[in-house]
Order: C-alpha cells, then structure tokens, then sequence
C-alpha cells in the first residue's frame, strides 16, 4: 500500500497505477501495489484523514518510509498515518510550471 502527498504521488503513487495530485491539493492518495482484484482502487483523501492499517494476515509484513526506514510488523501491528502540525515550503526558480515538469517528465506531447 502506498500513502502519498502530492509531492510522492508523481512518483511511487504514479508507478503503481495511482493519480497524481496537484500540489495545491490538501490531501492525500491511497494506492494499493498489485492488488490483483477490481476491487481495490486507489482512494483520494483530505488531508485532515486519518489512515490506519493493521496487519491482519498471518505472514510478516515490512514497511518502508520513503526508502529511509525499513521496518518489520507482525500479525496485529498498527501504523497510524496522519498530517503534521508542521508543513513544508518548497521553493521553485522563477517561471517554473508544475505542468511543463510533468510534460517534460512523462514525456507528453512527444510526437512519434
């Protein structure tokens, strides 16, 4: 399961088959990995969501954060995802577009 803001859904929400999120946007994206059934869609949520998973299965699961943290859960384990009471200002050169980024990036707009 991927939990994304807008910044990571362009990259690992992205991958997985999720949307991506303007920057604007106050939320957050759910994207399941491989979920192998119909039934399990990627889910846009506010940012004031709380996310809760547990593991229910009977195998380990692990958890990465990022890929700065790797950690083991067990059958039980709870991890709460929520929004920090601190936020993050990203700065941008002059005449820079989140639009022209992405058509440069996903390569839009290439004829061939």
């Amino acid at each position: 399961l991927i939990i994304a803001t807008p910044t990571g859904s362009t990259a690992y929400a992205l991958s997985a088959g999720g949307p991506m999120l303007h920057p604007a946007i106050d939320g957050w994206v759910m994207v399941p990995i491989a979920p192998h059934t119909l039934s399990n869609r990627p889910v846009v949520l506010s940012s004031s969501s709380e996310i809760a998973v547990e593991i229910v299965a009977g195998k380990d699961a692990s958890a990465n954060f990022d890929m700065q943290t790797l950690t083991s859960l067990m059958h039980g384990d709870r991890i709460v995802v929520r929004r920090s009471p601190y936020s993050l200002r990203l700065l941008h050169p002059v005449g820079w577009s989140y639009f022209d980024t992405l058509r440069k990036k996903l390569h839009w707009n290439e004829g061939g």
